[in-house]
């Protein structure tokens, strides 16, 4: 069964609290699993969440502060102990290539699982693969950090009210769309073209090209809020975004559902973050995401 959704592990910026561990994220793509900034305790927040080794497919890392990428050492010596038995494929900064390093081999253990190092070094594409195409935008941080981008290919929709009319049924639709034509009557006109569908993942960073590039027409858009706007001045120091500017990115790209997480430690009420997108213009579905929490992406159109 086709399943795409989005599973929190957890939403902590730099520092985790009593509710809110460091990040981690993990997107459900049909078959595979895409786990985004593993931060420190992802391990034990993937075995909360029902979320195993084996369900890891792609490990993308925006940048190696602690809280996106320490959990790496735990989950990298997992997929190895349970002998993962697919490639899995690690994305992150050429330039954090040394903290990769340590991270990857920072105790003993045995390694069993083919672990592919693709590093991002510019913007482009990382993968394509028949169900996606994955590329990464570079943001503004204090240390190189990139965000991430999925693509669905569009496809062709069949219209039945326009197969009807020509009279096309059964084995001839697939004929059609295999061919182009049939009987002179051609798939254009009896089909639409079936917009595919955009995530984003965008973490630490001011605003910038790369936060737009990343966020336009998504149908689910994770983006980190770590400031109250009071706070801007802060926000724009450290190199982070307030709740007003992450909706206001989201408002402008026609996003669908906006998830903001990434909360620091000096804020307890997170329905601050829901006022602030909302008074941002904001007008599409909206998450505050919460550990553990599931959010499935939208249906097409």
């Amino acid at each position: 069964m086709s399943v795409r959704e989005l599973v929190v592990l957890g939403t902590a910026s730099q520092v985790p609290t009593r509710h809110r561990n460091h990040n981690g994220y993990l997107l459900r793509w049909d078959g595979e699993g895409i786990l985004f900034d593993p931060g420190e305790g992802t391990q034990r927040q993937m075995l909360r969440a029902g979320v195993a080794a084996h369900d890891l497919n792609r490990i993308c890392v925006t940048h190696f502060h602690g809280d996106h990428s320490l959990g790496l050492a735990g989950v990298i010596q997992r997929i190895n102990l349970d002998r993962v038995p697919h490639e899995i494929t690690a994305h992150y900064p050429r330039s954090g290539q040394r903290f990769f390093d340590r991270l990857r081999y920072a105790t003993a253990y045995r390694e069993t699982v083919a672990l592919t190092e693709a590093p991002a070094d510019t913007d482009g594409v990382l993968a394509e693969t028949p169900a996606y195409t994955l590329e990464a935008r570079r943001l503004s941080h204090p240390v190189e950090s990139y965000g991430y981008r999925l693509t669905e290919p569009d496809a062709v929709r069949m219209l039945p009210d326009r197969l009807a009319a020509h009279g096309i049924a059964g084995p001839d639709v697939g004929r059609l769309r295999r061919e182009g034509s049939l009987g002179g009557v051609t798939l254009e006109e009896v089909s639409e073209i079936r917009r595919g569908q955009r995530f984003a993942f965008v973490m630490d960073t001011r605003l910038c090209e790369g936060v737009h590039a990343l966020a336009e027409g998504c149908d689910l858009l994770v983006i980190e809020s770590t400031f109250l706007d009071e706070d801007v001045q802060l926000a724009e120091e450290h190199g982070h975004l307030t709740a007003g500017q992450a909706a206001a990115v989201a408002r402008d790209a026609g996003v669908r559902h906006l998830v903001l997480t990434h909360f620091s430690q000096r804020y307890s009420d997170p329905e601050v973050f829901e006022r602030q997108a909302r008074a941002a213009g904001f007008t599409g579905e909206l998450t505050v995401a919460r550990d553990l929490q599931r959010v499935p992406v939208p249906k097409r159109r």
